[in-house]
């Protein structure tokens, strides 16, 4: 086979220069019937390797029977079934070939993105353990979104998947942008739609924002298939040659860095995300006087021991409310209890578990009032000792003689 230099040439010489066949091979020193083959082809000269033969062949009418009966049948199953002995390589090269022409195929359509159409919402696991504090460490999920038409990129940690943080985590990334997408696309995450359908948590702060949150359909990486890659360039980008001392620690560097990677020119965009995003705001809905409810709320009624359990862990409340009913929040950072409008605990919310948070002034306020209480009981039982109701009377014995008429003498003691 000529190289393709050289059916250039043959062409040009004949079509251009008008040489003829006989003085072509002669000045190329090609064969006649190569000149001729190179005039008479349009296409370059392609080089074609003859099909080798392989052991699947043999097997790939059975190959075929076995996809007929269940076009899902595994190729290791189908290797059992075949009896297969040599490498179990080729024969799932060749299923995966052939798998199509019975399973069907699920194209993908191309997607566009309108400006202010779409947020999509993932949350990325980055593998180093994070100090949380009471000397543990731990794996925490970072909330990151992607708006679909610009490709702007927001990630913040959050200390859980609890719909409670991932609230806080999505109202803290759209409040940051300044509007917010006419919907936010989410996988099944359980807090969100686990079982196929938008929680009710989700649909109410979808709600407040006048938006929507979309699922994604089941086994569709497509679907929103951005913010997925984006969690790879997360890895590779971000956190190599990073540490980090504590979850705060982790977010300014995360926010550090942001600036930076909305900054670089992306291929599909034809441009940066900095740059477009203003064609996204002006799309978008505009964000509501008031902020949503977001975080972890319970109201519980106060024990004897002062503290309230939030995720794990216990915070100390001011003893004075014992007994009585308080509303507890914790937002990303902050735990917060109030009670008939008035805050009686404000703590810096901990990402560990299973720890106790004080504050000293409530342990103050509980000795205080301990002695209180205990004076007050001493009060009471000397009152109650002091008071004429509760004197003992006590009766002359010889009244007892009277009753039974007995007299005793005093100076021997015997009856008389």
């Amino acid at each position: 086979m000529i190289s393709v230099e050289d059916w250039a040439e043959i062409r040009r010489l004949h079509k251009a220069e008008g040489m003829p066949i006989k003085a072509i091979v002669r000045k190329l020193g090609v064969a006649r019937n190569t000149v001729r083959s190179a005039l008479a082809s349009d296409e370059p000269p392609v080089y074609r390797r003859a099909p080798r033969r392989s052991l699947v062949d043999a097997v790939e009418p059975e190959i075929r029977k076995w996809l007929r009966e269940d076009a899902k049948m595994p190729a290791t199953v189908i290797a059992e079934r075949i009896g297969w002995e040599h490498s179990i390589t080729i024969l799932k090269d060749r299923v995966r070939q052939i798998r199509p022409e019975y399973a069907g195929v699920d194209p993908a359509d191309r997607i566009v993105h309108h400006p202010g159409q779409a947020a999509q919402m993932d949350l990325w696991f980055p593998e180093p353990r994070i100090p949380v504090g009471f000397g543990q460490a731990a794996m925490l999920p970072v909330l990151v979104m992607t708006l679909t038409f610009s490709k702007f990129l927001a990630a913040v940690m959050l200390p859980s998947r609890q719909g409670g943080d991932l609230t806080a985590g999505m109202w803290q990334l759209i409040a940051q942008v300044g509007a917010v997408s006419k919907t936010l696309v989410w996988d099944r995450e359980s807090a969100i739609g686990g079982k196929g359908k938008v929680t009710q948590l989700a649909a109410a702060f979808a709600g407040t924002l006048a938006t929507r949150v979309v699922l994604a359909p089941p086994a569709d990486p497509e679907f929103k298939g951005m913010t997925e890659r984006n969690n790879g360039f997360f890895e590779t980008s971000f956190l190599p040659g990073r540490r980090f001392v504590s979850p705060a620690d982790f977010n300014g560097q995360l926010q550090d860095w942001l600036p930076r990677a909305n900054a670089r020119t992306i291929r599909s965009l034809g441009g940066r995300p900095v740059d477009v995003l203003d064609r996204d705001l002006a799309a978008m809905t505009a964000l509501p006087p008031h902020p949503p409810a977001t975080g972890l709320q319970a109201r519980v009624r106060l024990g004897r021991d002062y503290y309230v359990r939030v995720d794990g862990n216990d915070y100390s409340v001011d003893p004075r409310v014992i007994g009585r009913l308080v509303d507890v929040t914790a937002t990303l950072t902050r735990v917060i209890v109030v009670c008939d409008g008035s805050a009686v605990a404000d703590h810096e919310r901990s990402w560990a578990t299973g720890g106790v948070v004080t504050d000293p002034a409530h342990v103050v306020i509980a000795k205080g009032l301990r002695s209180q209480y205990a004076a007050a009981k001493r009060d009471r039982a000397r009152a109650e000792l002091a008071s004429p109701e509760r004197r003992v009377m006590f009766r002359d014995p010889g009244d007892y003689d009277d009753l039974f008429g007995v007299r005793f003498d005093p100076n021997t003691g015997e009856v008389r």
